[in-house]
């Protein structure tokens, strides 16, 4: 059985002491990397993704723990990211800036912008800055002038909004103008900007973002989202990412819970429902309580990684709470949080490893901190199962 203290601690005990040490009082913002002995590497660049991530992390965790002092962190990054990580002259945030805060790789990418969009708009219902809404906002409108065309969004710019290759976004051998990675996080940006504010614009543009993913992204037939798609939105490669199905699952109730019940949610709440369950029957190993990585083809990549495990607790927790006669899914998400505990915690730091191998054993070299290894996943599950499991009194 789950039990709301156990998220609660690792939050207070583990996580958040863990990135608090991340704090750069020199050059501001956060530390980029972190070694798998804990060592901190100064110099290395700082990926905006990490920033605005870190942000988040902070700005949610001061809601949720009631601690003015986690807002203060927060305070200390959004002045890294609206002061070094935003481009005064072209717009948009940089991929990435260096140690000390000059630009390291000026590509601008849609994913990048989106998720500066999310962590700047939680941090202003965190604290009220009118500066961080309005950064949001200047951003918003960026990526609907420059990251998108008439049929949603793409992905990768040079540092002028010229096009240019999706590499970073693009994986199994293949170049992919449009993602659902990018759209999903566009989606979830957007829900909470429009929660800080209730923009009719932004609303609308929350319903066409549900439209291409009902249109465009998921695969009725196989009940799974399409990956990675040409400009005309022809899927490039037979492709199931478990994770990003059942984190979609309930990124995609969350956005028509906030748009309130209507026609086009609540066929979008039956799409979430069918990803919930596709990704339970397809991708969970119930031997060992985890959720593989991906299906390319016939081959099952079976490596459990950090993040994949930590959106499958929310996940299935979510489709239990919309299904509460499917007890598989709450044995699902309490057999992959004790699993968790079990095999991911580095005991020595608090933080996670990133990935244990199908055998069992893991790279012991990983890097606890780098430009995609961050507190938004576990963190994230932290705060949901707090929110979402009764007090016990």
């Amino acid at each position: 059985m789950m039990e709301r203290k156990e998220f609660q601690k690792h939050l207070v005990d583990d996580l958040l002491p863990f990135w608090n040490r991340l704090k750069d009082t020199v050059y501001g913002g956060c530390y980029g990397y972190v070694d798998h002995n804990q060592q901190i590497v100064r110099d290395h660049d700082k990926s905006v993704i990490l920033m605005s991530r870190i942000l988040w992390f902070y700005s949610k965790a001061s809601m949720i723990c009631q601690d003015d002092s986690l807002l203060k962190m927060a305070d200390h990054v959004f002045e890294f990211l609206a002061g070094r990580c935003e481009d005064q002259k072209c717009g948009g945030m940089y991929w990435s800036v260096q140690y000390d805060g000059t630009p390291a790789d000026t590509t601008k990418h849609t994913y990048n912008q989106a998720f500066a969009v999310y962590a700047l708009a939680v941090y202003y219902q965190a604290g009220g800055r009118q500066d961080a809404l309005d950064l949001a906002y200047r951003l918003y409108h960026l990526m609907e002038e420059k990251c998108r065309d008439h049929d949603g969004y793409l992905e990768a710019f040079a540092r002028d909004f010229s096009p240019t290759n999706n590499e970073k976004l693009s994986e199994n051998g293949v170049m992919a103008e449009r993602t659902m990675n990018t759209l999903l996080h566009v989606l979830e940006a957007y829900t909470e900007l429009y929660r800080a504010d209730g923009s009719a614009e932004v609303r609308q543009r929350l319903y066409q973002i549900l439209h291409l993913f009902q249109k465009k992204i998921y695969h009725p037939e196989k009940r799974i989202l399409d990956v990675f798609f040409d400009r005309q939105y022809h899927s490039l490669i037979d492709l199931e990412s478990y994770g990003h199905d059942i984190e979609a699952s309930w990124l995609i109730d969350r956005a028509c819970e906030v748009l309130g019940e209507d026609e086009c949610t609540i066929a979008m709440t039956s799409i979430s429902q069918a990803l919930a369950e596709s990704t339970y029957q397809n991708g969970y190993d119930r031997e060992i309580c985890v959720l593989y990585n991906e299906r390319e083809g016939n081959q099952i990549d079976r490596q459990r990684i950090w993040w994949v495990q930590a959106e499958a607790v929310v996940g299935f927790y979510h489709a239990f709470q919309k299904i509460p006669e499917k007890m598989q899914y709450l044995q699902a998400a309490e057999g992959i949080w004790s699993y968790i505990r079990q095999n991911l915690i580095d005991p020595k730091s608090g933080e996670w490893y990133e990935s244990i191998r199908q055998d069992g054993t893991r790279d012991l070299r990983q890097a606890l901190v780098h430009p995609w290894k961050c507190p938004y996943h576990n963190g994230r599950m932290c705060m949901e199962m707090i929110e979402r499991l009764p007090r016990l009194t």
